[in-house]
């Protein structure tokens, strides 16, 4: 495997440590990234105080997701609204109820209903005026923000599992490794289009810029 979101929790591994199974590989588990998410939302957005986040507790991984997203908005002194979207038709209804509560921006954790969906999300997301911070597929599709774990590189690294295994080592005894590479991206189109400047300081440590 070369991304998968919890192996222990949804059932692939033993430990991340010694699998213990015929199954191995890379995880996108990274605890940091809720917080680094919130830290350039604050960043970005004067005076943040409620931040919208739109997740799916049918979702392996995102009530922990959740909890270190909580966890980093005490640190940062910001209020957490979470909406659970489970269906798609749930987004009109989750957007609105960020708008009603007053969420100065938004966070969307890991979701199988709103990735694919992505362009619409991005869209509502410019008619709400609401800043959000995504995974990078979201961004590609128009949205303001990422900020996660490269999945190229992950996929990359799967590689040399391969070649362990074609050797004869056991995908049981191998560990399964976390993410190292992390990439932050903005799209400056949609930043324009919501009328959000960008601080210098955050466009200057960006991987990549969308123009």
């Amino acid at each position: 495997m070369a991304q998968d979101n919890d192996p222990v929790k949804n059932g692939f591994a033993v430990s991340l440590a010694r699998p213990g199974r015929n199954i191995t590989g890379l995880s996108t588990i990274a605890s940091e990234i809720s917080g680094k998410r919130l830290e350039l939302l604050k960043e970005i957005v004067p005076n943040l105080a409620r931040v919208a986040v739109f997740g799916n507790t049918n979702e392996p991984g995102n009530l922990q997701a959740l909890k270190e997203t909580e966890l980093a908005a005490d640190a940062l002194k910001l209020t957490i609204q979470h909406l659970d979207v489970r269906d798609a038709k749930d987004i009109g209804a989750v957007f609105r109820e960020a708008h009603k509560a007053g969420a100065g921006a938004g966070l969307i954790l890991p979701n199988s209903v709103l990735t694919p969906h992505r362009a619409a999300i991005a869209d509502r997301s410019v008619k709400a005026r609401l800043p959000l911070v995504y995974d990078t597929q979201f961004v590609e599709a128009g949205g303001l923000m990422s900020y996660g774990v490269s999945l190229t590189d992950l996929d990359r690294r799967s590689a040399i599992y391969v070649d362990r295994i074609l050797k004869g080592a056991k995908p049981a005894d191998l560990p399964i490794e976390q993410p190292r590479k992390f990439e932050f991206i903005i799209n400056l189109k949609a930043a324009k289009q919501i009328d959000l400047t960008i601080p210098p300081n955050v466009l200057a440590r960006a991987d990549r810029v969308i123009k």
